[in-house]
């Protein structure tokens, strides 16, 4: 049987809501394993909140945070793995130039958690456990250092001004992204070489898979770039209409359905030699 590396987004495709994967996620995931199929997660979390599912399904592969900001192998010590940050001068200069269009904001340097205002409604993104140090207050205080990613809350119908800020100043050099959907007040910060994209291209090769036998599953436009370099892109049925042009299929069920196991499934005994 050849094959494949499953590279697998965590919500809104693995996951069936924000805390909770299935049990016949996890044993099926851990079965195809002993098949000689590799998994790997790949990620907008940050390691401490992403670190339990790697461990339920009993992966040995890298692990991508931060869609491809930080990329780390536990169970590997001969893998190399990266860090990607965003200059601490630019994110600054930002949140200082824009401050009357934000209501919150809150950088993170690997698993340490620099934020703004610690606010009951801001708990929910802030995957505040599993040994994480929270430092909060001005930015020009707390922050020293650059970081993987930084996360700015707007005010209401303030988003644009904030981007357009950033496209002004910092065109090619610090990239924006807009959550979208209920979530389009939300903005983040990244580096231009950080993508799922990138990282899996470089974990992939890293395990020896060839591009072609790299099958990619997410949900939202941050898993673009990652679908595009897969072999086989697939786009969860319930994904983000921006990004199913971009799949080479959907999956028929949704992730709450356990929609990516299922297509997997599927898809091994088509292929099957």
């Amino acid at each position: 049987m050849k094959k494949y590396l499953f590279v697998l987004d965590l919500d809104g495709t693995l996951l069936l809501d924000w805390e909770t994967i299935s049990q016949e996620s996890v044993d099926y995931l851990r079965y195809i394993q002993t098949l000689g199929h590799k998994v790997v997660l790949a990620t907008g979390r940050p390691f401490r909140s992403s670190e339990e599912f790697y461990d339920k399904i009993g992966l040995d592969t890298p692990l991508i945070n931060y869609n491809g900001g930080l990329v780390t192998s536990k169970n590997d010590s001969n893998f190399k793995g990266y860090s990607l940050t965003v200059d601490l001068d630019s994110v600054l200069d930002i949140f200082e130039s824009n401050k009357e269009y934000i209501q919150n904001a809150f950088g993170e340097v690997r698993d340490d958690i620099y934020l703004l205002r610690n606010t009951e409604e801001i708990q929910p993104l802030l995957h505040n456990f599993n040994g994480a140090r929270l430092f909060v207050g001005d930015f020009k205080d707390i922050l020293k250092t650059p970081t993987n990613g930084f996360i700015i809350i707007s005010k209401k119908g303030q988003g644009a001004q904030i981007e357009n800020f950033v496209e002004e100043h910092y065109k090619d050099k610090v990239l924006h992204r807009n959550w979208g959907n209920d979530y389009e007040y939300i903005i983040e910060l990244f580096t231009p070489e950080t993508s799922k994209g990138n990282a899996v291209e470089y974990v992939s090769q890293y395990l020896g898979f060839e591009r072609e036998n790299v099958v990619a599953i997410g949900d939202a436009h941050n898993d673009i770039e990652m679908l595009q370099y897969a072999g086989l892109g697939v786009a969860m049925v319930n994904a983000q209409e921006r990004l199913k042009p971009f799949a080479d299929t959907v999956t028929e069920f949704t992730n709450k359905e356990n929609g990516a196991i299922k297509f997997i499934e599927k898809f091994l005994n088509k292929n099957a030699e």
